[in-house]
């Protein structure tokens, strides 16, 4: 057994050697996964990815709400849960029983972060450094971008990315400017007129979690004249193993920003 302390300074004591890995994050799955981690006994439902290796691991319930039968039933040595997916309540609940590792992420370094600490975590170290190296070189190789942005997440109201975020962090890494993060909030609600003070060149409409599409275009043409609409893949913009897709992503939408 060791003592370790994780991203939020908590300290638990975890066992050396092969461990059965509850994970309560889908980025935080995905990337287990894609490193090769053969540790992960359970997972929320919500993670999806890589599907062909997902859907033989247990459903251990949601990012807010668990199955605390199906956990204990799995028995894991160490369960890994990030701060914004899952709630206060839950990590106290399962700590009472299990080693639970808190993952913090607001920024890109914090993803790299990130990484590092599933491959310590699961022993696949190795397999760490070499996705986070690859992450970043191919990053280096992107055109630098630029102008005022605005992530928009959600409608009814709608919702944009706002400052001490990892998407906002991205974005900044880009070359963007994120005039959203000068508004109180993480992902504060913002209407119509707070677009327009923002003086944006682009606006981008996520895929997820609110679905936009095309259709959803006229909502912001007539108001924001001067800013350019762009649709996003939502799912570029998660941490972890899915930033090198994102960075590949990138290259291939940069003509849009032109």
């Amino acid at each position: 057994m060791t003592t370790i302390h994780d991203h939020l300074g908590r300290q638990l004591v975890v066992q050396l050697g092969p461990q059965r890995i509850i994970s309560l994050c889908p980025a935080i799955t995905e990337t287990l996964l894609e490193l090769g981690s053969k540790s992960v006994v359970g997972r929320t439902k919500y993670c999806i990815f890589p599907q062909e290796i997902v859907e033989d691991i247990a459903v251990v319930g949601g990012t807010k709400t668990i199955d605390e039968a199906a956990i204990h039933a799995l028995n894991p040595t160490l369960i890994i849960a990030e701060k914004e997916e899952n709630t206060k309540e839950i990590v106290e609940t399962l700590a009472a029983h299990y080693p639970v590792f808190v993952c913090q992420v607001e920024t890109v370094d914090d993803a790299y972060r990130l990484i590092e600490t599933l491959g310590t975590l699961a022993s696949v170290q190795q397999a760490a450094v070499a996705l986070i190296d690859e992450i970043q070189k191919t990053f280096a190789q992107l055109p630098a971008l630029s102008g005022n942005v605005a992530y928009i997440m959600w409608r009814k109201p709608y919702m944009a990315v706002g400052k001490t975020t990892y998407i906002t962090s991205l974005l900044e890494m880009l070359g963007f400017t994120n005039p959203i993060t000068k508004l109180d909030g993480r992902y504060p609600a913002v209407t119509i007129e707070d677009l327009q003070q923002a003086k944006l060149d682009y606006v981008l409409l996520s895929s997820e979690p609110f679905p936009f599409s095309e259709k959803h275009r006229a909502e912001f043409e007539p108001y924001l004249a001067n800013a350019k609409i762009i649709f996003v893949d939502g799912e570029m913009f998660w941490y972890g193993a899915r930033m090198l897709k994102a960075a590949h992503y990138f290259n291939t939408i940069q003509q849009a920003f032109n």
